[in-house]
Order: structure tokens, then C-alpha cells, then sequence
């Protein structure tokens, strides 16, 4: 009775060594049959990329508003630049006007004379009372104080929005959108355990 087991036995590993390998001869076969879909070395950049370029775009519109956006060609953007700074400049500098305006009239009022602007009439003439009380003077610096502090933060802010952009533009220019860099097929062959893996390769480039 034993003899025979052991034939048995011996007959069953045979018979599994020999579909091993088959097996992995047949896996080394459907290997070396599979085109290869991607060659790594063979993926080039078209443009050299430069990662100074978006510091340089910032410095520019830094030093001078609208010359980053003309580093990077936007020139699009450069009247939208001046416009909006413009703008806000414009509001800067007539709000301080009139509280300047109001200030001297409140300051000369406080040293006793009766000679400010709102003591007289659009054609000249002295009045007996001012169009505008002492408690208006003081108002009316209150808001357009608020009002100059306003356009200062707006105009800054513009500043700092101009130098920003041309700085995401220079980073975007550079992005590579390559179609073949995004997204291309994975084939990958496991030594360990004789098996393929088989998908999609999805890259990112900042």
C-alpha cells in the first residue's frame, strides 16, 4: 500500500512542476508579444522651462505696473491695470483734497478768524453766518478721511493684485499640457509573483 502512494505522490508533483512551467513559459511569451506602449526616455519637453520667469514677471509689474503683463504678452491686461490704479488714485487724491479742504477751514476757525471759504458766497460775498458749522467742519474731515484711508488700501491692493497676476501668468505659460505628459498607458510586469499590470499613468506638472 505504500509503494503505490508514493507514485501517486511523486506522479502529482510531477505533474505540478511541469504546469508551473508551462505556465511561466507561457507568461514570458505574452510578454515579449506585447508591444512596448511608452518609453520614458523618449518623452522630451518642447520648451526649456524656466523657474526664474515667474519672479521675473513679478519684479517687473512690481517696479513698474502693466510690465510683467507685458513680460508674459498680455497686453490685454495692461489697460485694465492702468485703469483700475487710475481710478483708485483719482478717488486718493480728490478725497484728500477735501479734507484738506475742510481741515484748513476747521484749523482757521480755531485761531479765531472768519475768513474761511464757507464765510462767503459763490460770488464773494461775506456772510454773517457760515454755510457750514464748526460741528460740520469736523464731520466732514471725519469722512473724507475715512474715505482717503479707503482709496489708499483699494489702490494698494490693486498694486499687489497687478503683481500677482503676472506671476500665476508666467507659472501658467510654463505649464506643460501635453497630451502624451498628462496621460499615457501603464504596463508594468511583477518578477515576484509572475503577474502584468495593466492602466493608466496620470501626471501632474506644477
Amino acid at each position: 500500500m505504500k509503494v503505490p502512494n508514493k507514485c501517486i505522490i511523486a506522479s502529482a508533483l510531477s505533474f505540478l512542476l511541469c504546469f508551473s512551467i508551462f505556465a511561466q513559459e507561457n507568461q514570458n511569451k505574452k510578454e515579449e508579444d506585447l508591444p512596448q506602449i511608452i518609453d520614458e526616455k523618449a518623452i522630451e519637453f518642447k520648451d526649456d522651462i524656466d523657474p526664474l520667469t515667474p519672479a521675473k514677471a513679478a519684479f517687473l509689474s512690481a517696479v513698474l505696473p502693466g510690465l510683467g503683463q507685458a513680460y508674459n504678452k498680455k497686453y490685454w491686461k495692461i489697460p485694465i491695470v492702468y485703469g483700475a490704479l487710475g481710478t483708485s488714485i483719482y478717488f486718493y487724491i480728490n478725497n484728500n483734497n477735501e479734507y484738506n479742504r475742510y481741515r484748513d477751514a476747521y484749523k482757521s476757525r480755531l485761531a479765531g478768524f472768519k475768513t474761511d471759504e464757507f464765510y462767503f458766497d459763490s460770488q464773494g460775498n461775506p456772510l454773517t453766518s457760515p454755510r457750514i458749522t464748526d460741528d460740520g467742519l469736523r464731520r466732514a474731515q471725519k469722512f473724507y478721511r475715512r474715505n482717503k484711508e479707503l482709496s489708499l488700501l483699494v489702490t494698494l491692493g490693486l498694486y499687489a493684485l497687478n503683481i500677482i497676476d503676472a506671476n500665476v501668468d508666467a507659472h501658467l505659460l510654463q505649464y506643460n499640457v501635453d497630451k502624451n505628459l498628462s496621460l499615457a498607458p501603464h504596463y508594468k510586469f511583477n518578477e515576484m509573483d509572475a503577474k502584468s499590470n495593466l492602466g493608466l499613468t496620470l501626471n501632474f506638472t506644477f
